[in-house]
């Protein structure tokens, strides 16, 4: 039994079913959060090495990374029976979408800076941090995601059921019983 399975099966059995029948969106969540570290852990790595001045440009590369990351496991996980495009049409598309995605991503934090100035000399620098997470980080990633999600599924990864899914087990809902050895069902 696969993972995915063993987990939901623990679940309460409204939140395992309600979660099983948006099975995609869950995955997507789940790369989605994946790729939030990634792209958290990268900015914060440029910003505090070379590109320290400039939080937008830190923040986009971060964006790229992780939209590289993103588009294997969403490929191959999230979205693994859906497509019907051949492979560079839909990486173009992808790409594009998520062109789109890290502008959506980078607004927020580029109105902070450079329209509310909510930056040094303007700030202190804890205030600037504060606000670069918050405007990047929080409401950014949240308006990319949505917009990626619809994106994915309208023009990405349009048709569903294109790729076989792999069979999932589930719990059987009433126990086996074994019946001894010799014992024919016909009871003969």
């Amino acid at each position: 039994m696969r993972l995915t399975d063993r987990t939901l099966n623990r679940l309460p059995r409204p939140m395992a079913d309600l979660l099983r029948k948006n099975r995609e969106t869950v995955k997507f969540v789940i790369v989605g959060g994946f790729c939030y570290v990634v792209s958290l852990v990268a900015n914060y790595a440029l910003r505090l090495t070379v590109l320290d001045a400039k939080p937008v440009t830190a923040l986009t590369i971060a964006n790229i990374i992780a939209t590289v990351v993103s588009y294997f496991l969403n490929r191959e996980w999230s979205f693994r029976t859906r497509g019907g495009r051949r492979r560079h049409h839909e990486m173009f598309l992808y790409t594009v979408v998520n062109g789109i995605g890290v502008a959506v991503n980078s607004a927020p934090l580029w109105i902070a800076q450079y329209i509310f100035g909510l930056h040094a000399p303007n700030v202190s620098r804890t205030t600037e941090e504060i606000s670069d997470f918050i405007f990047g980080m929080v409401i950014g990633v949240a308006l990319a995601m949505i917009f990626r999600l619809w994106a994915y599924r309208v023009w990405v990864f349009p048709h569903d059921d294109v790729r076989p899914a792999p069979k999932r087990h589930e719990v059987p809902t009433q126990p086996a019983v074994p019946t001894p050895a010799g014992d024919s069902p016909g009871g003969a």
